[in-house]
């Protein structure tokens, strides 16, 4: 670079350019719109409050402002030049390694204890390891020596840098800082108060009275938590009590990570400030509640679901986080192959009988039945749905929540559901025999019912049936199609490569080729180590033919309903996810794991 001491724009183009990440036509076009572009960006950081004004520092960075253009990368159609592959260019040029700031692999005591919050905000640097003799730190400019001296002199320890993107850096300052600083603050409170979340205690200590759960500490801290969990992808929010102290877990596309330890004594009043938020019964600690939280992130309405459940040493809580760009999608892109894509749209366009979505917890029950609803809604039909609980409030339907406490459960309510018009029901499960025979009456009424079992394929459906006492010959003439999915994690585009399948791997999988290529994930900063990024369905679909419904029957064996169902054209879980394998989608290891 021609400044070797500083960081401008030009300097930073002439390296882009060099490396060919943007063209010269490009490079202009970003120097003479550059003035008016920073003044946008500037507006747009523009602070609307003491708060804002104190997170977000005045100066554009030239990366920031070039990577605002959108630049498609040349003779990389579709691929645009973003802010990390500037730093990560910019990061080789000066001899400095680059790191992608992964949040869950961050230690919040590491990141606040050595660097105080107004001189990381200031100089855009944050700690990101550290050792008995060192200190990692994440800088943005890589030619601010300055403050890595005067670090150096005040810590009288060795600072070793590494280069990351200012979004990276101040993502993190705002997360851990401000979530570290409400818990601080909301212990200095609570100091003086006893702990009263040991069971082992609970004999002993009289006079406590809790944190009020409106404390704004404790406000803030929850508030800094959810946002968090929006921003990782989170689909649970795990929040733990242990003997001394509090653990916070989320789940990430299906696997549990660690991410905030908590003193033991601020755990009941961020539960109580959970419980406040989703209307539950503060004073209730000994049995489970459920309640629910709605909220909103990134410009777009979340539903939270909430539970809570005494346990040995406090209450736990989980909310499950019900994103909609999650929750609804498109049939076409959930993972069904075209076959069992078609064959599902032609059961849920049938104008009666029962489909039914089988699988474990975690599956994607609610996601297909959720989204088929919403390919089904138009002002044309009424769609009523049944709930325990309602996941997601959707306009578009009319969604009855199951309160068993005053007796309104799932067969009280379909005993009347008939009487409100409706074109399309959703039972959010059939669990026992009523329930099952009130869905078989709505489907014999001309309605088109669609439930969830909990079974493990799609055959052993009709099996569960029969076990509830549903009559043979009322489940041939209702049903229409059985579902069974799983979820299976996607590997990592940033990371893949190619292995050959062992013969053990080929024998465990029944392939009968002599060599098998499929690819796996190594592990990087995209994907957090774990080699996986995102899920996609596997879809087992049985088609009720007219061999299947001769075969219902109470003496029925279910060796041959799969042997039949086979011969009908059903391609199993198993296979599904074979295939998914050999595309590349998904590893051998997770295919095992699903599929058994």
């Amino acid at each position: 670079m021609a400044d070797p001491h500083k960081l401008t724009l030009d300097n930073l183009l002439n390296l882009l350019q060099r490396r060919a990440l943007v063209s010269a036509e490009q490079a202009r076009e970003v120097r003479s719109r550059s003035t008016s572009q920073a003044q946008r960006l500037s507006a747009h950081f523009q602070p609307t409050g003491a708060r804002r004004a104190s997170m977000v520092p005045e100066s554009i960075y030239p990366a920031e402002l070039i990577a605002s253009f959108n630049l498609e990368i040349p003779g990389s159609p579709g691929r645009h030049l973003t802010e990390d592959a500037i730093t990560e260019a910019t990061a080789e040029a000066v001899g400095l390694p680059y790191l992608k700031i992964d949040p869950l692999a961050l230690d919040l005591n590491v990141v606040t204890a050595h660097i105080p919050r107004p001189f990381a905000l200031k100089n855009l640097i944050v700690a990101v390891a550290e050792s008995s003799a060192s200190i990692t730190v994440a800088v943005a400019d890589p030619f601010n020596d300055r403050i890595v001296n005067e670090l150096a002199e005040a810590r009288k320890l060795e600072i070793r840098r590494v280069l990351s993107s200012k979004s990276d850096i101040l993502k993190i300052l705002r997360e851990f800082y401000g979530f570290r600083a409400s818990v601080m603050a909301a212990e200095a409170e609570a100091a003086a108060k006893i702990d009263l979340g040991n069971l082992e205690q609970l004999f002993k200590l009289k006079g406590h009275h809790d944190i009020e759960g409106n404390d704004k500490h404790v406000v803030t801290a929850v508030d800094f938590l959810l946002q968090y969990a929006f921003d990782q992808h989170a689909s649970d929010i795990h929040i733990e009590p242990k003997r001394d102290k509090g653990l916070i877990r989320f789940r990430i596309d299906g696997v549990m990570h660690n991410i905030h330890v908590i003193p033991k004594q601020l755990h009941a009043p961020i539960i109580s400030r959970i419980k406040l938020m989703s209307r539950m019964d503060l004073a209730e600690k000994r049995r489970p509640q459920d309640g629910r939280i709605k909220t909103s992130a990134n410009g777009r309405d979340v539903e939270l679901r909430v539970s809570t459940v005494p346990v040995a040493f406090g209450e736990k809580v989980v909310i499950r986080v019900f994103d909609p760009d999650v929750l609804l999608q498109d049939l076409d892109s959930m993972g069904f192959y075209p076959r069992e894509l078609a064959l599902y749209n032609a059961f849920i366009r049938r104008p009666n009988g029962i489909i039914l979505v089988t699988g474990p917890t975690g599956s994607g029950k609610t996601t297909t039945l959720y989204s088929s609803l919403r390919a089904l809604s138009s002002p044309e039909v009424n769609i009523v749905t049944v709930e325990d609980p309602i996941e997601m409030v959707m306009e578009e339907f009319n969604q009855i929540g199951v309160q068993n406490a005053i007796g309104v459960g799932f067969d009280s309510i379909l005993r009347n559901i008939l009487r409100q018009d409706p074109d399309i029901i959703m039972i959010g499960e059939i669990r026992d025999r009523e329930t099952a025979e009130n869905a078989v009456q709505a489907a014999l009424t001309g309605h088109l019912v669609l439930s969830t079992l909990h079974t493990n394929d799609s055959p052993s459906a009709i099996i569960r049936l029969l076990d509830l006492g549903v009559p043979p010959f009322l489940i041939s003439a209702t049903v229409i199609g059985i579902v069974a999915q799983r979820l299976l994690r996607k590997i990592c585009p940033h990371c893949r490569r190619q292995r050959e399948l062992t013969g053990d791997e080929r024998a465990c999988l029944q392939l009968a080729l002599r060599k098998v290529m499929v690819w796996e994930g190594e592990g990087c900063r995209e994907c957090r180590g774990t080699g996986y990024k995102g899920r996609t369905g596997i879809f087992e679909l049985l088609d009720m033919s007219e061999r299947i419904r001769s075969m219902v029957g109470s003496d029925v064996e279910m060796a041959d309903l799969v042997e039949a169902a086979r011969q009908e054209g059903l391609v199993s879980l198993r296979q599904v996810a074979v295939s998914k394998m050999l595309e590349g989608v998904t590893t051998y290891e997770e295919v095992i794991a699903m599929t058994g």
